[in-house]
């Protein structure tokens, strides 16, 4: 089952300083049909106007990863943590048992426009935790690069759940492939260009809800594409 997730179905949120994409329920925006996939609770699109962001709040239990597309992105928490994040980069914060952190963009005359990621953690009440680590050269393309795993592996962020992200570049005649172990759900989002998967067609911001496949192909289309692929544990 490939449930395609159209970009114009998201919901969208104006907050001037702000402009926000939401995959799935979120804040104000509520859909009873959308309230995440499996582990994956939070998908949201965000353009961050120049010289504003988000003040100090809090989180716990969910494993919060930011993925830049441009831009730049400032952070500071209650553990002490603080920097900054640009494109190739990735940030990963486990809310544990609590932590509060603000986020701010720092340019003057550049929106930051990011996607940040939630995802349930295995068990609550864990350790807070932070990282932030170069990953890739953001052009790689027709490979997977493993963004988040809980081992850690490939250089990849460690999160508190049994859950893959990776992301890959497809060009026209590109392609890329993706073994689902029996009973793994699976999410596909489209940052940029187009690819299809299973010849599903996706264009930016679409995404795509999988149950039941075994194998994922990726081929990309007309536009070269950048797209992230959730491999995510059954559904509890």
């Amino acid at each position: 089952m490939i449930q395609l997730r159209p970009s114009d179905a998201r919901g969208q949120a104006d907050h001037g300083w702000l402009q926000a994409k939401h995959s799935f329920s979120f804040a104000d925006y509520y859909d009873s049909r959308e309230m995440g996939w499996g582990a994956l609770r939070v998908i949201n699109e965000d353009r961050v106007a120049p010289g504003t962001g988000f003040p100090m709040h809090g989180h716990r239990d969910m494993e919060i990863v930011t993925y830049i597309l441009s831009g730049a992105l400032e952070h500071k928490d209650s553990l002490g943590n603080g920097g900054g994040i640009r494109r190739g980069e990735v940030q990963r914060m486990s809310a544990g048992k609590g932590v509060l952190h603000s986020e701010f963009n720092p340019a003057a005359d550049e929106e930051t426009h990011l996607l940040q990621i939630w995802i349930e953690p295995a068990l609550r009440g864990g350790r807070a935790s932070y990282d932030q680590h170069r990953l890739f050269t953001p052009d790689n393309a027709s490979q997977w690069v493993l963004v988040a795993s809980p081992d850690g592996r490939d250089g990849s962020a460690v999160i508190q759940q049994d859950a893959l992200l990776l992301a890959a570049h497809l060009g026209p005649a590109e392609a890329v492939r993706h073994t689902l172990a029996p009973g793994r759900l699976a999410y596909v989002h489209v940052i940029r260009g187009q690819v299809s998967l299973n010849g599903v067609a996706l264009a930016a911001g679409d995404g795509a809800k999988i149950a039941d496949e075994s194998e994922l192909a990726f081929q990309g289309g007309a536009e070269p594409g950048e797209f992230l692929l959730f491999d995510l544990p059954p559904a509890a």
